[in-house]
């Protein structure tokens, strides 16, 4: 490909292509870009920049406004489309002003078969490609050569961004979206006091409510602690999902999303 920007979230699968990049192109034929809004979590962004750093490749931050798209408030069921078309607007102009002749998403194969993903419509009509899909590689592929390779990305949980917890039909607000913000790290820290160890966690805002993901194991345990709930503070009612945290969780309400309204 010449030279690429990647599209760097910090999660495992830009990791491993920013990293593979480096390794095909050279760190001069290679940047990252983290893009910074209300959506991504602060302590995502220092860890994008300390892992670009690692690898000698140049890190850009630039801002995006998701919030401007009324498809991205609105948050109807494609909100994912507005926001990939949002980073890709951004990017593309910044790929050109720095010579570099791709803007690279980290699109896995098995991304490309999860059934409803706008945001990779809205990608690829922007003309983003995708080394991972295109090679076949699946996450457990990523993530074992990313252990292979020695990168600390390897075994990092899925860290989708602030939006995805928001239940499709609610409006999404920089206020809602700091409310997630703040009850993950508060329920984090109090389950860390408590010496409860947890590698997924999620606080779902379904309007009025907070629903909280954790590992499949600790809901009994954490459903029965009253104490620790009271953490996740700024909404009515908290209340532990008994199915546990799973990747798009989200769109099994897309059905019902009016009664969150």
């Amino acid at each position: 490909m010449g030279s690429v920007l990647v599209a760097f979230s910090g999660g495992a699968d830009s990791a491993f292509l920013l990293a593979a990049a480096v390794r095909s192109l050279g760190a001069e034929g290679v940047a990252a870009a983290t893009a910074v809004s209300a959506s991504l979590p602060a302590h995502e962004l220092t860890a994008a920049r300390e892992f670009a750093a690692g690898l000698g490749v140049a890190h850009f931050t630039p801002s995006t406004d998701e919030m401007a798209r009324e498809g991205y408030r609105a948050n109807a069921g494609d909100r994912c489309y507005f926001c990939k078309a949002e980073l890709l607007d951004v990017l593309a102009p910044l790929a050109a002003e720095h010579g570099l002749q791709h803007v690279a998403t980290g699109t896995n194969a098995d991304d490309a078969v999860a059934g409803f993903r706008p945001g990779i419509r809205a990608a690829t009509e922007r003309g983003a490609v995708t080394p991972l899909r295109d090679a076949g590689m699946t996450k457990d592929d990523v993530r074992r050569v990313s252990r292979a390779w020695g990168l600390p990305t390897w075994d990092k949980p899925a860290a989708a961004c602030l939006s995805s917890r928001i239940a499709y039909g609610v409006e999404v607000t920089p206020a809602r979206l700091a409310r997630v913000e703040r009850a993950e790290v508060a329920l984090r820290a109090a389950l860390h006091g408590a010496g409860i160890d947890v590698r997924d966690l999620r606080v779902r805002d379904l309007g009025d409510r907070a629903r909280v993901e954790v590992d499949a194991a600790l809901v009994e345990v954490i459903a029965a602690r009253d104490d620790l709930l009271t953490s996740v503070s700024g909404f009515d009612a908290v209340e532990v999902d008994p199915r546990g945290f799973r990747s798009g969780a989200m769109n099994e309400l897309l059905a019902d999303a009016s009664r969150y309204r």
